[in-house]
């Protein structure tokens, strides 16, 4: 009798396996341009992970005989003008984009929710004065705000991850209070509110949760551009400091002087931030089509 439940199981248990793969190819055949995305996102997700298994030089070791190295066998993508190679700076520079691009996107889509949800619920003077604030934030481009910011608290991993994560939040806060603006009215908050249940509850309970497709959409999209930003910033100088490899610290340190002498320095972390940005832009497109109900064909 046991061994027929166990037997049972298994087969269950493979049925949703093919079921699960099955469905994951019919997404893929139904959105090429996105699988395309998870695909390089999943690249360097994994290579970030696993920079001390595909490595083999210290990203920060300095070499003077390697200065300006071509690439070669020995050195991938050659070496930089203090001898560093240019390989494992790469790899390595992905776990910084990626932890500020993830960080802050986190973070501003949590505060962002908590100011939209807030402001689409409770309505009133604190909806009035929450939008005033929104509207100014959304006056300046998002770099222009992460500038600020970044001026204001020093270079450092985690003042680089506040300073964008902050000019993330209007853009949230607006299409989490207007879905809440519209869920609000809908008979099962009237419902909940017959029955004694406490305002901030119905939020978090019932208004919350119907709002998590568009918010998946939007962190995707605001991704990418988390991602570019820190990189602009680190070109300026108030980003991520020396002596973490950081993409955009890269090109401020080459573009100009070493362009035409040493074209791979500028090549390399070049194609790495507009890899991960296409990516993530093609899995945001494509999540929207997936998600939205009104973008389905």
């Amino acid at each position: 009798m046991a061994g027929t439940q166990y037997e049972s199981e298994l087969v269950r248990a493979g049925a949703r396996a093919q079921g699960a793969w099955g469905q994951a190819l019919y997404l893929a055949r139904q959105y090429p341009l996105g699988t395309i995305g998870a695909v390089i996102m999943a690249f360097f997700v994994i290579a970030a992970l696993a920079a001390d298994l595909i490595t083999w030089r210290d990203p920060l070791a300095t070499n003077a005989p390697l200065s300006l190295a071509a690439p070669s066998a020995d050195l991938w993508m050659g070496a930089d003008v203090m001898g560093r190679d240019l390989y494992s700076r790469i790899i390595y520079g992905a776990r910084i984009s990626l932890a500020v691009g993830i960080g802050s996107t986190i973070l501003g889509c949590a505060l962002g929710v908590l100011v939209g949800l807030a402001s689409g619920y409770l309505g009133g003077w604190f909806d009035l004065l929450m939008q005033r604030i929104m509207d100014i934030m959304q006056a300046l481009p998002l770099l222009v705000l992460a500038l600020v910011f970044a001026a204001a608290l020093g270079p450092s991993l985690q003042n680089t991850i506040i300073a964008i994560s902050i000019p993330l939040v209007p853009s949230v806060a607006r299409v989490i209070r207007s879905n809440t603006l519209a869920l609000r009215e809908l008979a099962f908050v009237e419902a909940a509110q017959a029955i004694g249940m406490s305002e901030w509850r119905i939020a978090a309970r019932h208004i919350l949760p119907n709002t998590v497709a568009p918010l998946i959409v939007l962190a995707t999209a605001q991704l990418g551009s988390a991602i570019l930003t820190e990189a602009s910033l680190s070109f300026l100088g108030l980003g991520i400091p020396e002596p973490h490899p950081s993409w955009g610290r890269m090109l401020s340190e080459t573009a100009a002087e070493y362009m035409r002498t040493a074209p791979w320095l500028v090549i390399f972390p070049g194609i790495a931030i507009s890899a991960v940005v296409f990516g993530t832009n093609l899995l945001g497109d494509a999540l929207r089509d997936l998600l939205d109900p009104r973008q389905r064909g």
